[in-house]
């Protein structure tokens, strides 16, 4: 036993009525009572099943219908009280129908929408177009030729609705149908004629076939709708602006291909969320509409010698406005400004720098030591990590990692009071901070006891000025000085003699100066001092 497919409840269709046929969709129809003369009705909204044909044929009620994603047909409504209709300005009319001519709209069918006095103006076509484009072109041209579509004075149907992110789809406003109380035909002079459904469907097929719209014109009007400013700050707008006066004209040449890519691109990644309330455009999708605009814009086909890899160049410069510093108009997601951005990857940069350094700091101390080859004097170490191809002032910044005084976080030794008098212990085999080549041996092989050194009565200079221990000191040492012209061996090994003696010296009298002089001449004695090549880290 076979079983027959059940259709879906519906309506009777009256398959003979063509009038019922021009208008398919009846969900979410409008109903009212027929008002008192003067009134206006008291439209209600029926959500639960569609309008029926044969609920269409009995004239005790007042109908009106929406439309579905695909229309038929487009309707203006004027009022009488607006300043487009005939008998307010008997030349708008002309004027409204000349600006839709460009689009391909030529024939209307015209006829009275009720005892008020108000005009539709129905548009059939021959084909089924989406109704959403549809309104936006339709709406662009009327606004782009001075005519403002507002309740009361002139209405498009279907509407030009927003989609808003987030909330369910709106549905198109509804209009009242033709032929029914107080709807007539007019004539070409906007006087009433005796009509009914049959006529209506005759004058409907006539301009049917006249009426032919041109895609590409309403292509690029909708994405000039698309392009018009929403709730977009002055600055935004202003720079929307610009980027279509670059868009709109299209190719008028070659070499323009690459130029309106990128502004294409910068202009669907950028305003596309601001302009359609759509998630941003990203990946292929941002690709595609790059794509699509640049196909309908006027001269591509003529001037645009890129078409057989359209599609890569549009990849490319979609990853390209990705990647930049731009980003989807209203994003909510933060965006770091080129100043901060740049500090922050200086100061990364800068960090891995200087851990890498500590790393090579480290690296090399670890080698010396394997090698029992660290030596304890500061000098030396410096002199040893400069061989490792650390530069100076890396050592010297990072100084906790190999400088003796710094190693191990050794308390300094308590200084002695200003008035007491001690000596430092003599070291008998000082760590040379020079090479062991080249050099003089000391005298003695240890340091003069300090003690002693400050026990020596002063002399006096060549000029015969009394000299102190210090200034004695240093004396006798440039008078056995080699005496050259250029710095070489000998006198760095001088330096290195030199050094022994004025180090006690100096470190005395930084310490509250058992020796006569005062820190002031410690630092002079000190820059000297260095002035002899005997140069210690800090």
């Amino acid at each position: 036993m076979t079983k027959t497919a059940l259709q879906p409840f519906c309506y009777v269709p009256e398959s003979d009525d063509a009038f019922l046929g021009l208008f398919p969709y009846r969900f979410d129809y409008i109903y009212a009572e027929h008002p008192p003369w003067g009134e206006r009705p008291r439209w209600q909204t029926e959500r639960r099943y569609p309008l029926s044909d044969r609920l269409l044929r009995q004239p005790t009620r007042l109908y009106g219908v929406r439309f579905g994603s695909q229309t038929r047909y487009c309707l203006l409504d004027l009022d009488r009280g607006s300043p487009y209709h005939p008998h307010t300005d008997p030349l708008a009319t002309g004027r409204l129908l000349a600006a839709l001519e460009g689009i391909g709209l030529v024939t209307p069918v015209a006829c009275t929408s009720s005892y008020s006095g108000g005009i539709h103006l129905y548009f059939p076509l021959a084909a089924a177009q989406p109704s959403w484009e549809l309104a936006q072109a339709v709406a662009t041209t009327l606004e782009k030729a001075g005519f403002l579509l507002r309740p009361g004075q002139l209405e498009l149907f279907p509407n030009p609705k927003p989609y808003r992110v987030g909330e369910p789809p709106s549905l198109f406003n509804a209009h009242r149908l033709p032929m029914q109380a107080g709807s007539y035909l007019l004539n070409a002079d906007w006087q009433p004629l005796w009509s009914d459904r049959s006529r209506f469907v005759r004058q409907w097929q006539l301009a049917q076939s006249r009426n032919a719209l041109d895609w590409d014109i309403l292509h690029r009007l909708v994405q000039q709708a698309l392009s018009k400013p929403r709730q977009l700050s002055r600055k935004a707008s202003q720079f929307l602006a610009d980027l279509n006066a670059d868009i709109e004209p299209g190719w008028t040449g070659f070499g323009q291909t690459n130029y309106l890519l990128g502004r294409i691109a910068m202009r669907s990644y950028i305003f596309h969320p601001a302009l359609t309330g759509e998630p941003p455009l990203t990946g292929k999708a941002l690709v595609a509409a790059i794509v699509e605009t640049a196909r309908s814009l006027p001269g591509y086909t003529q001037w645009c010698r890129h078409q057989h890899e359209i599609v890569n160049r549009a990849e490319a410069w979609a990853s390209c406005i990705e990647n930049s510093h731009y980003f989807p108009y209203g994003s909510s997601k933060s965006q770091p400004s080129p100043d901060n951005t740049s500090a922050e990857s200086r100061e990364s940069w800068n960090q891995k720098q200087s851990a890498a350094s500590r790393h090579r700091i480290q690296a090399a101390m670890a080698d010396l030591v394997a090698q029992n080859a660290l030596p304890e004097g500061a000098t030396a170490r410096f002199q040893k990590l400069v061989q490792y191809g650390i530069g100076g002032g890396t050592l010297y910044k990072h100084r906790d990692l190999w400088h003796p005084n710094h190693l191990g976080n050794a308390e300094p030794s308590d200084l002695p009071s200003s008035n007491q008098s001690t000596a430092l212990t003599p070291v008998t085999q000082p760590t040379s901070l020079l090479p062991a080549t080249a050099r003089n041996s000391l005298k003695d092989g240890a340091l003069t006891d300090f003690a002693a050194e400050v026990s020596f009565q002063s002399g006096r200079n060549e000029a015969g000025v009394l000299l102190n221990p210090l200034e004695q000191v240093v004396e006798d040492a440039v008078t056995t000085s080699p005496k050259q012209s250029t710095r070489n061996d000998s006198q760095i090994s001088f330096g290195a003699a030199l050094s022994g003696r004025v180090r006690v010296l100096l470190g005395k009298i930084t310490a509250g100066g058992a020796v006569q002089g005062s820190r002031s001449q410690a630092s002079r004695w000190r820059c000297w001092f260095v002035r002899f090549g005997r140069q210690e880290p800090p």
